[in-house]
């Protein structure tokens, strides 16, 4: 009988804290504009001002011939949708409210619900976009025809989940080391913008460029994107798992920090933020 009673109070706990996240994830969403529809409206005009900028330095450096055969706009959709999952959660788990903050003050509140909340409202938030804008490309310009789409997804689902790791990273250094947190942030987005593969593929790089790009998880999910994207690319240098693997060893490294951060959290924290 006790241990029926400890189940259900587990039970009840997980319950209560997925309610929590769920919550939050929506205040979170309504929080970044006033109005839901105007705020999803702009982040769609960023992603397709992005993929336009990209197409055109595309075409004026002659590298149409460098993309896989069959559509350009897909191929580079491909890279700027997750790269911009990515850093669009980073930012957003890094950003989210300390275990200092007046939020934190409130049971059952907690960093972890904050950081969950903000993961999920953002993840909202990309993949209403992508869907608008998947569609609108589809009705407007030419059909769709994605080789594996399920599997397509999982890897944005995937550059997701290594992005939230890495900003719970961040998010464990911002209260000891707030601007080495901030320009880290910053420095990821910017060399992921080279880094991530987004104008070439993996399979025609040199081997001797190769170790510049492999360490990048965001490189490997958008070349396994394009291989799921594509019936004629069979990427041959990076894996679908790396992300993930990566994903799981960040998080564990960035929920230790956290917690040993939340045990040692100062009310004076807040007034640097």
């Amino acid at each position: 009988m006790p241990a029926n009673t400890r189940s259900i109070s587990r039970f009840e706990q997980v319950t209560t804290i997925l309610e929590l996240i769920y919550h939050h994830a929506v205040r979170d969403v309504r929080k970044s504009h006033g109005n839901a529809i105007i705020g999803l409206l702009l982040n769609i005009a960023q992603t397709m001002i992005l993929v336009a900028v990209f197409m055109l330095i595309f075409v004026a450096m002659g590298m149409r011939g460098a993309a896989i055969r069959g559509d350009t706009l897909i191929y580079l959709i491909s890279g700027v949708f997750l790269f911009m999952v990515h850093v669009k959660v980073i930012g957003k788990v890094v950003g989210t409210d300390g275990p200092a903050s007046n939020m934190m003050q409130h049971r059952p509140m907690n960093p972890i619900i904050a950081i969950g909340g903000a993961a999920l409202g953002e993840l909202y938030i990309q993949l209403l976009s992508v869907l608008v804008i998947l569609f609108l490309y589809h009705a407007i310009w030419a059909p769709i025809e994605i080789h594996q789409p399920v599997a397509a997804f999982g890897m944005l689902l995937a550059v997701w989940f290594a992005g939230v790791a890495v900003g719970v990273v961040l998010y464990a250094i911002r209260p000891w080391m707030p601007g080495l947190s901030q320009l880290l942030t910053m420095a990821i987005t910017r060399l992921n913008m080279v880094a991530s593969g987004k104008f070439f593929l993996a399979n025609a790089l040199p081997e001797a460029y190769l170790k510049y790009f492999a360490w990048n998880p965001l490189f490997h999910a958008i070349d396994q994107a394009r291989g799921f994207a594509f019936i004629n690319y069979n990427p041959m240098h990076t894996s679908m798992l790396y992300p993930v693997y990566v994903g799981v060893g960040l998080l564990l490294l960035g929920m230790l920090g956290e917690f040993y951060t939340r045990h040692r959290a100062s009310l004076s924290w807040s007034a640097r933020h």
